[in-house]
């Protein structure tokens, strides 16, 4: 997947917390809201802010569905609150490929390769 259609499927797929997000898509969205974020902030704070409010929901929508392709809730990305520990474990969960077989995805599986 690329750049751009990474972030178009993160705003199409808005609260789409079903399915799941391909390493790409997740990365490269990720990618995406921090560099977006870091320029705002050069200009304004509260651009930065707004972006950072506008992003908030497609950012979880997309981890949990990049935690359905590796078999995992997309509950646990609750982890984050728990400092450090927490945070390593979701991004090592991020960085893995597809688990089969995949109790959330295994229908989708051709439209996540795509």
């Amino acid at each position: 997947m690329t750049f751009t259609d990474s972030i178009r499927t993160c705003f199409t797929k808005y609260a789409d917390f079903k399915g799941c997000a391909s390493l790409s898509e997740f990365w490269w969205w990720v990618l995406f809201t921090i560099v977006t974020n870091l320029l705002l902030g050069v200009f304004s704070d509260a651009l930065s802010m707004l972006f950072s409010l506008a992003t908030l929901v497609p950012g979880i929508a997309v981890t949990a569905r990049r935690l359905h392709d590796t078999n995992r809730s997309g509950w646990l990305q609750l982890l984050v609150l728990v400092p450090i520990i927490g945070w390593i474990l979701l991004i090592v969960w991020c960085v893995q490929d597809r688990k089969e077989p995949n109790r959330y995805c295994a229908d989708a599986q051709e439209e996540v390769r795509a």
